[in-house]
Formats: C-alpha cells, structure tokens, sequence
C-alpha cells in the first residue's frame, strides 16, 4: 500500500495552474486572482479633509480663542480655487479636498460661528485630522496580489483601485460520476438491497466549495458499456472525479473500463483509514481520480487528495502544500497500525484559548452523520504510540480555505 504523503505528491504533480480570464468586478467574489493587480489612481489623490469642520492655518489657532473670516465652503467632490490666506478660514466636509494654504483641520465642535466669523476655541497642529494624498495607496502599488481568494474586503480594494475587472483564474471543471447497481437517486424508490446515493450530491458540493465548477454525471450502473458512454462524457473536463468501484472486486469495473479505454494507472490502494481503494491515473490527458464507494471515505480522500489539487489549479497561494495545524488531545487514544488514520473529531477551544480535538467514540466508516457534526480529522500517523489528553495531535479543519466539507 502506497503511504499518503507519496500518493498525494504523486497526484499533486499531475496539476498545474489553470490560465486566467477577464471576470466584471462583481463576479469576483470567491475567484483566485491571476495576476498582481495595481492601483491605477492615487486614493486619495489630494489632501482631504478627515473630519467635519474648519480648514485653517495651524499658526493662526496656535494661540485660542482665535477669531477668523469664513472666505469659503468646500463640501465632499466640491473645491476651494483659492488660496487660504493669514486670518481666514474654509468650512469644510469630510472627505473633501483640502484648499491650498491650510495645514490643519479644526473640528466643528470646537468653533463657534457668527455669519463670516468663526471663532476656534481648541488649537490644531500642522496636520491635524488631514489624510494625506496617497495615505491609502498610490498609482503603480501593487494592492492584491496573485493567488489571493478574492473577499468582499478585496473586491472594494479592487473597485477603489480603479478596476472594474479582475483576471482570475478559470474554474477548474470537474466531472463527478458515482457508480454502482446498488445505489438510487434521493426520492427515487428503493429496493431490497438498494441505498440512496449521496456521493455525487456531496463530492459536487464539495467540488463546488473549494472553488470548481462540478459536472455531476450521475450513477453509472455495474456495467461497461454504460459505465464506457458516462466516462466519456467528462471529457472536456479538467478532472474525472468517480466514487465506487475503484477496487479490484467481481463487480469493480471502473479499473477495467478505464484501462480499456487506454487509461494509465498508477495506483489504487493507500495506507490509510479510512479510504484504502484510491485510485490515480490519467485518461486522454485528463487525470482521474477514483475515491472509495463509502460516503465517509470519499470525502475523507476529497479532503486529502482532491482539496490540494484545486488548490493547484486555482493557483491558490500554498499550491496545495498541506500545512500541518496542531491541536490538543480531548480522549486517550489507542495506538495505530500500519494505515494512516483520520479520526472524526470535535474542535472546540478550552478556557485556556488552546484547541482541543476530541474524537468521537465511534469511527465507523459508515457513519455519515458522525462526519456531517465533525469540524476536524485528527491525523493517527502510521504506527502511531497511544496518545493521552493533553497531548498534540496532528489536525485538519473542516471549515478553512473553503466551505468545508
């Protein structure tokens, strides 16, 4: 069996970045940008006002109360084509550009007015409540830089910044195909033997969360010709994502079909639990990858193998690196065996602020819902001595870089 780190270099070397496209600025939300973007005016271009109030020369309020003549009113977007002069004074709103000879702002609350006469009863340094020109940015400084996951926060940079649109990098296509005589669609009536199917609804989902645009093929049934026509419907695809029959079994076609089709396969079995039959290969130039028929598996290998490698095709900034994140033990743990383990667990911070990642009682494979109230995978390296409370433990969580699993 193949241990984890060496499958997942493997399948992490068969992505590369996809190339960038010209998205409008309201579709940029979520999107990995593609190239630096820089500013393209000075914000703000001049001096402006911070505050409500009075542009004045900070000498003539070094000493209060001062009385000056109002010569001027400068709301935001307006402005002053004079210059100020010894003994005057420009009302002034926030934002609004800041007249040539003023060095100080005085705030509304410390004057006193009387038509033209204004009277400052608190003194202003030079500066005082000024932002000035380029305080936030200036033309050429590169604000975003590539392989950022663009937030609201970035989309307003970008806006300010002049750019209504964004060179972001394609959605990586990926086309999910569940297999198996012995699964229906939800709503659809069951058999004796049958199960509903949810693999395809959450791998999608999940292709969907981390940044993709998924292309749910549906159910292929136990049979090569059909399972033949479905699998050539990924092509296009940057990825061929199939759930099921990725073994070796009586009734695992996907092998088979795969090979006959001129797939080259390079492995189907990882040490690690749960999740052993992983399957990597490529079909006409397009990888495939092959997760586990059980639901928790499959998602536990989406989580380990599949996440990095939309991550690499965004361009996203660790390039699919997996960065270890620890945590503290909440149970004593056994010792492990030879499979690298991922045990559902509980993230929850103490009274001390430290993490602490508490593993349920039941890890059975089978339990989706054990997996649906996880909020991190503890990682039981192989070989791994028991493991007491308190102690730091290895995690993934459930929720960060996308919408969580």
């Amino acid at each position: 069996m193949l241990p984890v780190a060496e499958a997942r270099a493997q399948i992490l070397d068969a992505f590369a970045p996809l190339p960038g496209e010209l998205v409008s600025l309201t579709e940029g939300l979520g999107r990995v940008l593609a190239e630096d973007l820089s500013a393209r005016v000075t914000q703000p271009p001049r001096d402006v006002s911070a505050m409500d109030g009075y542009a004045v020369r900070a000498d003539d309020v070094a000493k209060v109360p001062a009385t000056l003549t109002v010569v001027g009113d400068i709301p935001a977007g307006g402005d002053y084509s004079g210059t100020l002069n010894p003994g005057e004074a420009v009302r002034i709103y926030t934002g609004a550009p800041v007249p040539a000879g003023a060095d100080a702002i005085v705030i509304q609350e410390d004057t006193s007015r009387d038509g033209d006469r204004v009277t400052v009863n608190e003194s202003a340094a030079r500066g005082r409540y000024l932002r000035p020109a380029g305080l936030d940015f200036t033309a050429g400084t590169v604000g975003l830089k590539a392989g950022r996951l663009l937030t609201s926060r970035d989309i307003g940079l970008a806006a300010a910044m002049n750019h209504p649109w964004l060179k972001v990098r394609r959605r990586p296509r990926v086309a999910v195909l569940a297999t198996g005589d012995e699964v229906v669609l939800p709503g659809e009536a069951l058999g004796a033997s049958q199960i509903v199917s949810s693999n395809g609804f959450a791998l999608a989902a999940f292709v969907t969360a981390c940044g993709g645009e998924a292309v749910n093929l549906g159910i292929a049934p136990d049979d090569e010709a059909a399972l033949s026509r479905d699998i050539d419907a990924a092509r296009g695809c940057d990825l061929l994502l199939t759930s099921g029959g990725a073994s070796v079994g009586a009734h695992d076609l996907v092998q088979d079909v795969l090979k006959a089709k001129g797939a080259e396969l390079g492995f189907w079995k990882i040490a690690m639990r749960p999740g052993k039959p992983l399957m990597f290969g490529r079909l006409d130039g397009v990888p495939v990858l092959g997760l586990p028929g059980n639901p928790v598996s499959g998602l536990v290998c989406a989580t380990v193998f599949l996440r990095p490698a939309l991550d690499r095709l965004l361009g996203l900034g660790g390039h699919g690196e997996e960065v270890a994140e620890t945590a503290i033990l909440g149970r004593d743990l056994p010792e492990n065996d030879r499979r690298q383990e991922y045990l559902r667990a509980r993230l929850e911070t103490d009274r001390d602020g430290r993490r602490r990642a508490t593993p349920f009682d039941k890890q059975d494979s089978a339990m989706l819902s054990a997996l649906a109230a996880a909020t991190c995978l503890v990682v039981r390296p192989p070989h791994a001595p028991a493991a007491k409370v308190g102690e730091s433990v290895e995690i993934i969580p459930l929720n960060g870089g996308c919408l969580g699993i």
